[in-house]
């Protein structure tokens, strides 16, 4: 069985090292790497990788990436989706919750998968999951930042 995954490493020495150690660790072997140094990506680089191995081989070198907090961003062809969350502060209307949500959803390829939200006092907090393709999270988080802004809410997101 052959695989195809597209990764996203740091244009950094040893990144791709660090990937295929743990993909032949696992029994894979490694038919093709491409590695796009070439093109301007800004700081991470695309890299094509092409697998071979039995479904519990391939799928233990999948574990194994994912373990290493490696983004994969395609597989076989079809785009991952990512995860990720965002925490608001400050005084939540149920209208600038529902604001937000909407503008979210509104990123094609996004939506928003879990919304929590904490009550005490005159400060609330919301934390608000997204499941979003490949590529468009800075579009989700600017989406995110003008609804704080908005509302004059502070805005905590992953690094």
């Amino acid at each position: 069985m052959r695989l195809n995954l597209v990764i996203e490493l740091r244009d950094a020495p040893g990144q791709l090292l660090s990937v295929l150690e743990p993909l032949g660790s696992s029994g894979a072997n490694i038919v093709t790497v491409i590695h796009e140094r070439d093109r301007e990506y800004g700081p991470m680089v695309p890299v094509q990788l092409t697998v071979e191995g039995d479904r519990e081989t391939l799928d233990t070198a999948i574990n194994k990436l994912q373990e290493r907090g490696v983004n994969i961003i395609e597989m076989d062809g079809a785009p991952i989706r990512e995860k990720f969350t965002s925490i608001l502060i400050g005084e939540i209307s149920e209208g600038d919750l529902h604001e937000t949500v909407e503008a979210i959803n509104s990123v094609r390829g996004a939506s928003v998968s879990d919304l929590s939200l904490r009550m005490s006092g005159e400060k609330q907090s919301a934390r608000i999951t997204v499941e979003a393709e490949h590529g468009t999270r800075e579009m989700v988080l600017e989406r995110i930042q003008e609804a704080a802004s908005r509302h004059d809410l502070l805005l905590i997101t992953e690094v």
